[in-house]
């Protein structure tokens, strides 16, 4: 045993081995000593290896995943290892010693398919890169997706699934833009990225002969894609899961958001207090994942966004008939995971179970939107379409199954009474033999004349009579003739044991039966699950139409309860909210009984940089998320919360908002800022949406000052993006005059007897001071410190005013200026020294050509 241990291990180093022995995983050696903290079990020994006691520890095989989930949510990968031989075929072939036993399948973070390692509202990608194009695939469901990205493109993909593992090129690794990754990095030799091997691996996968129906893809993209699917396979015991054709997604198919951004807006992180949190009304798994999936990823192509949109609308326009199918879809299983763990070989009856009842969902609302009035747009007709696939599968399925089947395969029970004759002829010798035995044990009492005997069972006698030993000494001793088959076999203290030939017979008709009934309906379920593969386009196809109903029935809710209103989606530059609100932050202030302040912003052609000012929480920062938010609701085809929203495609989204640090790579969060910042500055486009909060606060007031300018500027004249920038730099106010562009705007404050009243209303033009000490009083900061403060604050600002106002001493354009006034002092200069009268024709020739070389 221990031999077939070492040879697994050496096969796999990098995970722990759940070992099986009997009705225990067991783990030896290392991995118990990782193991048993990490599952919170006893570390024991068993006998001893090079004269050492072996460290082990195990879990029950049937409560295993558990377990499992535990280890893989703390990063361990753990490679299962079984028996690969019944034991009856082992005795037929006279084997001795230990049975085989081999790595049966690798269970990694990206390659789980168990429900309870899985979360049901997210998907679970796993990735591959070769730092020029990116390839993603969930095994859960078969999705599977490829695109070309490098740099930030890559980066922001990456950000956008967030796989729970990345396969990368050896050579790769130490590539900046997998820094955040490289926890969740599996490194492997560069030769299995190799296109061609890619190539191969996808046709295979398909079984095609050419990947030309699929589209056409760069070398990157297959070499990625190649090396994501044979890792699968790898740890999947040689098994491909079910796979959706491979979809190629253009480079700017989606709104590219990096991970700063991400984090800042807090989109898709669990919790009410998060933007899929406020706005997820889906009753269905799938439903969630797919509104996760377009938050994560908005769409950029505007006829993509509006069939989203015509769906949502579809159903708010038809109040009744959304419900009802809510109704039909709440509680529905999730079918795509249950057909993706049949595909792998570990369906159990209760997968085939969801298959039916979600299947039964469809139909269901199927027939509900049979009865719709109004025409149906694009994605609604296509989801009924698909709504009843396989209508002769759905059928046996129903009576084939029981209501309830068990959740482990070869527990007994899955299959209903009355679905197969033989079955139930097995089922009823296995089950009736209490009966059969109650009146063997009447017939054995009347023949013995002994009334308190009893028929007994145990695993080493089987069948077998059992009486005091005073009766069972006269049955001993009496004449065969007289009780024919009757043999002694034990005596215990005070009874004796006998079986009988006709007992025999029943034991071995019982353990027949039960083996039968085991065989037939191992066999139906076989048969069953040969059946929903053969099914498995049309089935999946009927989850997806399943999902893309709940969202937009979801989205229809949500707009209805919360009047949000449809976005006008353009490809122009415009980008225009009327009242618009943050989902989270209204729904906390609802919360606490307050009332959320609505307000607008422009940012359309004329004036598409915004300079925000005024004190700490009256709002600023609130105000820019919004805006950000509102832009990743439209795109990902949801209603918002506005009372208008005009907003022009945006192609990439950045946002500077909030402080935070980077320890772990010894980065203040001053580095940290201007990072972000760069990235943004070397990233954005025209089309791009930009949100910055307070730059340049982490360092010297003047060096903070100077940034914050010279990037305003950029953002003005460069980039030319949309963009909103806050801050305390009043001085940056100065600039309005003289950037076309740019447009002042302040959240209003109050001041009543003494006390700040912040209105969380945007106004035009720039506040008039700070607050900064009403706020600091605000928080508790002790009355001395306030006053001193403010005595310190009164002499600053005397001094300030004796000084020239900054921005005549910041020329706008400073460098072009100074180039542009060099140029005319050398042309004043020597013109002064020309008397016009006394040139000659030669003379005044070689002047123009002297002041032409000065140009």
């Amino acid at each position: 045993m221990l031999a077939q241990w070492f040879a697994a291990k050496a096969d796999h180093p990098d995970a722990l081995l759940f070992f099986r022995m009997g009705d225990f995983y067991e783990l030896f050696f290392e991995d118990a000593e990782k193991g048993a903290p990490a599952l919170d079990i006893a570390l024991t020994t068993r006998g001893e290896h090079d004269g050492r006691p072996i460290p082990m520890c195990g879990v029950p095989a049937h409560s295993h995943e558990a377990y499992l989930a535990r280890l893989i949510r703390r990063g361990f990968r753990v490679a299962i290892v079984e028996q690969t031989m019944d034991p009856a075929e082992a005795k037929k072939r006279g084997l001795r010693g230990p049975l085989p036993r081999a790595v049966v399948r690798l269970v990694t973070p990206g390659t789980v398919t168990e429900e309870t390692l899985l979360e049901g509202a997210r998907p679970n990608w796993i990735a591959a890169s070769t730092g020029t194009a990116l390839a993603w695939l969930d095994i859960s469901t078969g999705a599977f997706g490829v695109r070309p990205a490098g740099g930030a493109a890559l980066a922001a993909a990456l950000a956008a699934r967030e796989p729970a593992e990345l396969l990368l090129p050896e050579d790769r690794l130490a590539d900046p833009v997998f820094a955040e990754w490289r926890a969740r990095a599996v490194v492997l030799p560069a030769a299995r990225f190799r296109p061609e091997a890619g190539r191969r691996v996808l046709e295979a996968a398909y079984g095609v002969a050419t990947l030309d129906a699929f589209g056409p893809f760069s070398e990157p993209e297959l070499a990625a894609a190649g090396a994501l699917l044979d890792y699968v396979r790898a740890t999947q015991a040689g098994r491909l899961p079910r796979l959706e054709p491979l979809a190629r997604e253009a480079e700017a198919a989606t709104m590219a958001i990096d991970a700063a951004t991400r984090r800042s807006l807090e989109l898709d992180r669990t919790g009410p207090d998060t933007l899929l949190g406020a706005v997820d009304r889906t009753v269905t798994a799938a439903g969630a994942r797919m509104l996760a999936a377009r938050i994560a990823a908005p769409s950029t192509i505007a006829a993509t966004i509006a069939a989203r949109l015509d769906a949502a609308g579809f159903f708010l326009a038809e109040p009744g008939l959304r419900d009802a199918v809510r109704a039909r879809l709440k509680g529905a299983p999730d079918i795509a995971r249950a057909l993706a763990r049949i595909a792998l070989g570990r369906g159990a009856p209760r997968d085939l179970a969801a298959i039916r009842d979600g299947l039964a969902a469809a139909r269901a609302a199927q027939g509900v939107l049979a009865a719709a009035t109004l025409p149906r747009p694009p994605l609604i007709a296509s989801a009924e379409a698909a709504l009843d696939p396989a209508p002769a599968l759905a059928e046996r399925l129903e009576r084939a199954l029981v209501d309830r089947p068990p959740a482990r395969a070869g527990d007994p029970g899955a299959i209903a009474a009355g679905f197969d004759a033989a079955l139930d002829a097995a089922r009823a010798l296995r089950d009736d033999s209490r009966r059969v035995v109650a009146a063997m044990e009447a017939e054995a009492r009347t023949a013995t004349g002994v009334p308190n005997l009893k028929i007994r069972h145990t695993a080493q006698l089987g069948y077998f009579i059992e009486v005091p030993e005073a009766a069972g000494l006269r049955l001993r001793d009496a004449p065969p003739d007289t009780l024919p088959g009757f043999t002694h076999r034990q005596t215990m203290a005070g009874t004796m044991r006998f079986v009988t030939d006709a007992l025999a017979a029943l034991d071995r008709r019982i353990v027949e039966a039960g083996a039968e009934a085991e065989a037939r309906e191992a066999a139906i379920l076989a048969d069953l699950t040969d059946a929903v593969r053969a099914e498995e386009g049309a089935i999946a196809a009927a989850a997806e139409a399943l999902a893309i109903l709940d969202v937009a029935a979801a989205t229809a809710v949500l707009a209805e309860a919360e009047a949000w209103t449809r976005p006008e989606i353009e490809e122009s530059a415009a980008f225009a909210i009327e009242d618009g609100r943050h989902p989270v932050v209204e729904a906390a202030v609802r919360r606490e009984g307050g009332a959320y302040v609505a307000n607008g912003v422009d940012l359309s052609p004329g004036g598409r940089l915004w300079l925000v000012t005024g004190p700490n929480m009256a709002g600023k920062s609130t105000f820019l998320r919004q805006a950000a938010i509102l832009a990743i609701l439209a795109q990902a085809g949801l209603f918002v919360p506005a009372r208008r929203a005009r907003i022009g495609i945006v192609d990439r989204l950045f946002s500077r908002v909030g402080a935070s640090d980077d320890l772990a790579r010894g980065r203040s969060t001053f580095m940290v800022e201007m990072v972000e910042t760069a990235s943004i500055l070397n990233q954005a486009t025209a089309r791009s949406l930009v949100i910055l909060d307070e730059i340049g606060r982490g360092t010297a007031t003047w060096d903070g000052l100077a940034l914050a300018w010279a990037v305003l500027e950029a953002l003005h004249d460069r980039l030319r993006c949309r963009a909103l920038f806050a801050t305390h730099f009043h001085e940056l106010t100065a600039l309005g005059p003289r950037l076309p562009e740019l447009r002042l705007a302040h959240l209003r404050v109050k001041e009543w007897k003494g006390e700040v009243v912040f209105l969380h209303a945007v106004a035009e033009g720039a506040a008039d001071r700070s607050y900064g000490l009403h706020v600091a009083k605000l928080a508790g900061m002790p009355r001395e410190v306030i006053a001193r403060a403010a005595t310190v604050l009164t002499a600053l600002e005397e001094r300030a005013r004796g000084l020239a106002p900054l921005a005549e001493e910041m020329p706008l354009f400073a460098r072009t200026a100074v180039a542009r006034a060099e140029a005319p002092d050398e042309l004043r200069r020597i013109l002064a020294e020309i008397d016009p009268d006394a040139l000659s024709p030669r003379d005044a020739l070689d002047l123009v050509a002297r002041l032409k070389s000065l140009l």
